[in-house]
């Protein structure tokens, strides 16, 4: 049995006659050609015709686009030891011998073929060759489409958690394989990563995530090596953190030891990840200085991809606030967090609204009221409110995991399916001048999120001392950005004096260190360099600095 192969730009043609009469052995013929060919529509009717005709005649069309049709040329030329150079080629292979193929060569070799075994011909006119061939290229494009968005349904969204021993990343897994994050068609891979020394809890969590079977899952996998961060991500959820040592370490060598780190991610992320990347950041300190420098050391990446989570902030504030009035947080709305995420930051309640309040006045789902005239102790607010808030990042209120895990997922969701309408978000961005915040410091403001991206809300409505203390909330921000650049070495007090009796705090003061006893090569920290970890098979391999 013999095989044919016809060749040409954009369709590949793959023709199998049979042997010159009906009763020889089967042929195949292999027809490539460029998509835009004339010649490869001629020859595709005459071949066509032919197999329609000859009972053991068969043939095999691949078309090649014009762009790509000289290097495939090349390659299956030099693969074969053929001279081959126009569009189309035509070779035929021995399917009952086996073995490489003949090459019988361009349109005019096989039209030849074809008069001589077969006595047959093809009188098709230039115009319609022109024409098919035109044709035949847009059908090609077309394809190519379809086959491009069949790739992507079935390629799973590549997501990666650093620091993913936190026990933040263990309650985030069933979060983004259920479906409800990223839709219920996409499926997803996530890879978790972290130092060497917390390989054990990685696999543990591996393992556990495969016994969850979600049919959105398709795998688990983690990472130790610097080298392979990022590998193709299309999501990356940081949840680096510092520990402040306020007896051993300065405010401002925190500050240097998060710009080390993200000098070691930014390249990483640029090098390994998608170009259209979209990455959250987390965790308990520097939030928006992280998000700053991830985008400082990944310049290609579109600073518009990198947010900082204000989320957890802002629920903490609306669960206080739904305690004090003895409804459902859920329906507290429009709670804006402004300034520094995880530094000195204010919480704004003078937009905030309640809905679905149980009280003597009551409305349609619609309907809401200003919640300052709901809440009359404002003591309360200056104290106890202000007061709780300010001890979020204490070790005993992360230890579960549960309340970060669930807003990034949140957050997520509403990137990749909008969020709901009218509904102010708080969020790390970088600012462009929005309500006279000073340009290139990542800034936490009211955005939503809309057709897979986010818009500052710039109609929000503030007031004079609003304002006054966004002003000194971005000056600490300038401050610490100036220090991670080694433009200053120590920070100053902002000098001009604000009214801040209102719900500004500094998170950062209620940072506790950990009582943990670790191996001293375990406290070196960005700082010092990354230091070596043993393999189970005794080498040296780059291991994470380690940063809690």
């Amino acid at each position: 049995m013999a095989q044919f192969v016809l060749a040409e730009r954009i369709p590949r043609l793959l023709l199998s006659p049979q042997g010159g009469n009906t009763n020889t052995r089967c042929l195949f013929v292999h027809y490539f050609c460029r998509a835009d060919c004339p010649y490869y529509a001629k020859a595709e009717i005459l071949a066509d015709y032919l197999q329609v005709n000859l009972p053991n005649f068969r043939i095999y069309k691949i078309t090649q686009h014009p762009d790509n049709w000289e290097q495939w040329l090349h390659d299956i030329c030099e693969k074969n030891g053929w001279k081959h150079k126009r569009s189309p080629i035509v070779w035929r292979e021995l399917l009952d011998r086996g073995g490489k193929g003949l090459l019988l060569g361009g349109f005019n070799d096989f039209l030849e073929h074809a008069q001589h075994y077969y006595s047959i011909t093809s009188d098709l006119l230039s115009e319609e060759m022109l024409q098919i061939g035109e044709e035949n290229l847009q059908t090609h494009i077309q394809i190519e489409k379809e086959e491009e968005e069949r790739k992507s349904l079935i390629n799973p969204l590549q997501v990666w958690i650093s620091s993913a021993s936190a026990p933040a990343c263990y309650h985030l897994i069933p979060l983004l394989a259920n479906g409800e994050v990223f839709g219920i068609t996409t499926e997803i891979s996530i890879h978790l990563l972290d130092r060497y020394s917390c390989k054990e809890i990685l696999h543990g969590t591996v393992m556990e995530a495969q016994d969850l079977a979600y049919p959105l899952l398709r795998s688990v996998s983690m990472h130790i090596e610097l080298d392979e961060a990022f590998l193709q991500a299309d999501v990356i959820i940081l949840l680096d953190d510092i520990l402040l040592e306020r007896d051993t370490t300065s405010f401002e060598n925190c500050i240097r030891q998060v710009n080390e780190l993200c000098k070691v991610y930014g390249p990483l992320i640029e090098k390994n990840a998608k170009s259209g990347v979209r990455i959250v950041v987390a965790g308990k300190t520097f939030v928006n200085l992280k998000t700053l420098m991830i985008m400082t050391y990944a310049p290609s990446i579109n600073p518009g991809n990198i947010i900082a989570m204000a989320m957890l902030l802002e629920s903490a504030a609306k669960a206080m606030l739904a305690r004090k009035l003895n409804m459902n947080s859920a329906g507290i709305k429009d709670v804006i967090v402004w300034g520094n995420i995880t530094g000195s930051s204010y919480v704004d309640l003078s937009n905030a609204k309640v809905y679905r309040y149980d009280s003597a006045i009551w409305g349609p789902p619609s309907f809401s009221r200003p919640l300052l005239d709901m809440i009359y102790d404002s003591k309360w607010l200056h104290s106890e409110f202000v007061t709780a808030l300010s001890s979020l990042n204490s070790r005993e209120y992360h230890c579960v995991g549960m309340s970060p895990a669930h807003v990034i997922a949140t957050v997520l969701r509403y990137w990749y399916q909008d969020s709901p309408p009218r509904e102010i978000v708080s969020m790390g961005v970088l600012s462009e001048g929005q309500f006279c915040i000073p340009e290139g410091i990542v800034f936490s403001m009211p955005v939503s999120f809309q057709n897979g991206t986010w818009e500052v809300i710039t109609e929000t409505e503030i007031n004079e001392k609003t304002q006054e203390i966004m002003d000194c909330l971005a000056y600490d921000l300038i401050q610490e950005k100036q220090v991670a650049l080694g433009e200053i070495q120590k920070m100053q007090p902002y000098k001009k004096e604000v009214d801040t009796s209102f719900n500004i705090f500094s998170l950062l003061d209620n940072v506790e260190e950990e009582k943990v006893e670790k191996p001293k090569e375990e406290l070196e920290t960005l700082s010092s360099g990354s230091h070596q970890s043993e393999t189970f098979e005794g080498e040296k391999s780059a291991s994470f600095p380690d940063v809690d």
